[in-house]
């Protein structure tokens, strides 16, 4: 009871001295002019309080406003221009061949344009994703990753080629004694494929086959690659196996002669007979003549069969072999490709 009757008459009594502040743990001088709530600005008087007010020292706005700044300086974003400086690094870095050989061809067409024949360096094109891991060796068997994409192959090889053949086509309609024919000569061009099956199954590549071999002539180093040899046997390429292989191109055959008989077109014969060949006709016969020349005639199926390999050579090697060994650290040092005697 008496502690409070002093804090009562404290209230209300002018001092000059120290002040007792229970809230910041002890006496504070008068001189000191910080400002905190339930005191006046001079710290002569003790002021009552707002039991609802919240207490916060001065220096906290400004605190609070120095955290603002801080939170603001935070979040401030990269400069764009040094975005875009670094995507321009790793640009340049990526394609510095490319930009390399571009440099390189620009100077070389400068210089020879005012006159000059200096000697630069040779420089070959060559793309970030052509490129061959060669800083790096492995041990890895390649044999087995090379036959897997080979066998991954899902679609022939074809080697079409045209060719022009020339036929007949003749009605007779005889009567009596009397002869009644009319004939006329197409050139006609036909068109054909030979198939190559780049997958002849699993059993084919069987080790014991000797369809597939790769050897390795030197494993890769630090900045030197490898070197692979592949052999493949593949079965021979086969040459249209019906008429509905074969088209023929209406837009570029044409009647080359035409023939009838004496008697064409008089004495009647003109009236039996029509010169006007049925187009279903003409272009059976022309199908069938042209299956025939592109599976007996050596002239037909030679290049045929030639186009047929030519296409398999390139598609096993350049879409499967070549890129495999090359992303293993390996170059390809040849390549070859033989057709099996065994149809």
């Amino acid at each position: 009871m008496i502690r409070w009757l002093i804090l009562l008459l404290g209230m209300l009594t002018t001092r000059t001295g120290p002040s007792f502040r229970a809230d910041e743990g002890g006496w504070r001088d008068p001189g000191d002019t910080e400002e905190f709530a339930g005191y006046d600005a001079d710290d002569r008087w003790i002021v009552a309080r707002d039991p609802l007010a919240r207490e916060r020292p001065a220096r906290a706005v400004d605190d609070a406003g120095w955290g603002r700044r801080e939170m603001r300086t935070r979040r401030r974003r990269v400069p764009r221009w040094l975005k875009w400086s670094a995507v321009l690094a790793l640009a340049a870095l990526i394609f510095r061949k490319v930009i390399a050989f571009a440099v390189l061809v620009t100077l070389s067409g400068a210089l020879h344009l005012i006159g000059l024949n200096v000697h630069l360096p040779s420089l070959k094109l060559t793309w970030p994703w052509q490129s061959i891991a060669a800083g790096t060796t492995t041990d890895t068997d390649i044999g087995p990753w090379v036959l897997q994409k080979i066998e991954g192959i899902s679609r022939p090889a074809l080697g079409t080629e045209n060719f022009n053949f020339v036929f007949t086509h003749k009605v007779s309609k005889s009567i009596g004694f009397w002869p009644c024919w009319y004939s006329s000569t197409f050139y006609a061009v036909g068109r054909a494929s030979a198939t190559v099956d780049l997958n002849p199954g699993s059993g084919w590549w069987a080790p014991s086959s000797g369809h597939y071999r790769l050897t390795v002539l030197s494993r890769p180093t630090v900045g030197t690659p490898g070197r692979v040899m592949v052999t493949i046997v593949l079965p021979p390429p086969q040459l249209p196996q019906s008429v509905h292989d074969i088209t023929v191109d209406n837009t570029l055959s044409h009647v080359i002669s035409t023939d009838h008989s004496w008697t064409y077109p008089g004495f009647g014969c003109g009236a039996l007979l029509k010169p006007q060949f049925s187009p279903a006709v003409l272009f059976g016969q022309a199908q069938n003549l042209a299956f025939y020349q592109a599976t007996h005639n050596p002239a037909v199926t030679q290049p045929l069969i030639g186009a047929a390999e030519t296409e398999a050579t390139q598609i096993i090697r350049n879409n499967f072999v070549q890129p495999t060994v090359n992303a293993l650290g390996y170059t390809l040092t040849g390549f070859s490709l033989r057709w099996s005697s065994a149809s």
